[in-house]
């Protein structure tokens, strides 16, 4: 039996741990980049993804003139893709290893990954879920996934990927099927 003592103690150390544990760190996200409903050109197929790199938006149309728009972050300058790719595969809380070219141009910073992060690790790049982009057969190593640093959305800061937010990439991810178009431009 617990005693009184013992639940107040326990009660008062909880109130000092919960802090740091729940409050998550607030980040001002441009509303603008927030997931919305939006018209877009009726010809547009339902199913598709469209990424407009030069307003940082990810577009999953819906059909009838609308899609489901999302605010997105991307490669530097130089590290992005332009073209037509497919989703061939998904996974959850997926593992990442850096590519060699990665290591090659900005080795302090990912040399001392590359061995890699299991999905879940708070430095993996990949966030919540990932999207892979291939192009017929070949994998790209581009992909749309989540980010543990949402403060990025609407800038061009990462390695080449389209990067949402956590929440809203498993938002999309749920919605999306393998072997959805994806237009990159």
């Amino acid at each position: 039996m617990l005693t009184r003592r013992q639940f107040a103690t326990t009660v008062v150390a909880s109130l000092f741990a919960t802090p740091a544990i729940a409050t998550p760190t607030v980040v001002h996200i441009d509303s603008k980049f927030m997931p919305q409903e939006v018209d877009v050109n009726p010809d547009l197929a339902a199913g598709d993804i469209h990424v407009v790199k030069k307003d940082f938006f990810l577009y999953w149309t819906l059909g009838n003139g609308r899609a489901r728009r999302y605010g997105v972050a991307l490669g530097d300058q130089g590290r992005n893709y332009t073209g037509v790719l497919t989703i061939r595969r998904k996974a959850e809380w997926p593992s990442w290893i850096p590519t060699q070219n990665m290591i090659n141009l900005e080795p302090e910073l990912y040399g001392p990954y590359r061995r890699g992060l299991p999905g879940g690790h708070p430095q993996n790049p990949m966030g919540a879920r990932a999207l892979y982009l291939y192009d017929g057969g070949r994998d790209t190593y581009y992909r749309i996934h989540g980010t543990p640093q949402p403060w990025t959305i609407g800038q061009n800061f990462s390695s080449g990927c389209v990067r949402l937010i956590n929440q809203h990439v498993e938002e999309l991810y749920a919605q999306v099927p393998i072997n959805t178009n994806v237009y990159i431009f």
